[in-house]
């Protein structure tokens, strides 16, 4: 699965289900780590999308998503969720709201906003509802879940009287059930131009649908203005016909400009890379 972990200012920030510890000057003591401190453990203990990811953003706080505990509910505060809170822990706070499952997220280059993978529910069919690359311009907006999916799509439990037109909408709706999981900005220069400033995803791939979809990364393409303008496959055949033998979970760009893959099926680090 993507990182639970994060670095900031010489300490490494560990995500479990309901807490987050800190490791201070893990450089220097990765022989004999001292004892965590305690960020925060008043996450809640609902292991149902209780993986964590986390980062932090140009504002210098510790962005995590609170999972809901269902497939489809409509849960009470903090669940399907985005907290930010300061690197000790405090002044934490609701970013955004209607998120179902999001474990991956990344920040604007130019902008700084915050762009997220979400999964989205099951139970609606083979090819509805679309799981979603979403962009927060703002704090406080709500990105539908459990009323609206995908922008389009009203719940028939939970959306009644409710008008998709009251959430944020997907920038890119993805491939139903695809399993968005680890995303990045592509913001190295090995790669061609056309690629710097895109958004990498690591498709997880699905689980219940009849025919398997997913199993590979794609490529959302951005434009100056910061709208997304096509959805494509960048890398796949981890699935051959319907058996895969690997699920891509995250991406990273590495300092040469190279593109890393994990794969927590096979157990491996792929690196993608571009040259003559």
């Amino acid at each position: 699965m993507p990182s639970g972990i994060a670095f900031h200012d010489g300490a490494l920030y560990v995500g479990a289900v309901s807490r987050i510890l800190r490791y201070d000057d893990i450089e220097a003591r990765l022989a004999d780590p001292p004892p965590p401190a305690v960020v925060t453990d008043r996450l809640p203990d609902s292991s149902h999308h209780g993986w964590k990811y986390l980062a932090f953003g140009p504002d210098g706080m510790l962005y995590v998503p609170v999972g809901a505990p269902c497939n489809v509910c409509d849960p009470d505060s903090p669940f399907a969720s985005m907290l930010r809170m300061n690197p000790d822990g405090s002044g934490a706070e609701v970013f955004a709201r209607g998120i179902r499952n999001s474990v991956g997220f990344d920040f604007h280059p130019g902008t700084g906003e915050l762009w997220f993978t979400d999964n989205g529910r099951d139970m609606l069919g083979d090819d509805r509802p679309p799981c979603e690359l979403n962009r927060a311009r703002a704090p406080g907006l709500h990105f539908g879940f459990p009323f609206c999916h995908g922008g389009v799509i009203q719940d028939p439990e939970f959306g009644r009287g409710r008008s998709c037109a009251e959430f944020e909408p997907p920038a890119q709706p993805l491939g139903a059930h695809v399993a968005p999981l680890g995303m990045k900005f592509y913001t190295g220069t090995m790669f061609p131009p056309a690629y710097r400033g895109q958004v990498f995803i690591a498709e997880h791939g699905s689980w219940n649908r009849s025919r398997k979809i997913g199993y590979r990364v794609s490529l959302v393409r951005i434009d100056p203005a910061g709208a997304a303008t096509a959805y494509e496959t960048f890398a796949e055949g981890w699935l051959q016909g319907q058996d895969n033998w690997g699920r891509p979970a995250d991406v990273l760009v590495m300092p040469d400009g190279a593109l890393l893959v994990s794969d927590d099926q096979a157990g491996a680090i792929y690196r993608i890379s571009f040259g003559s």
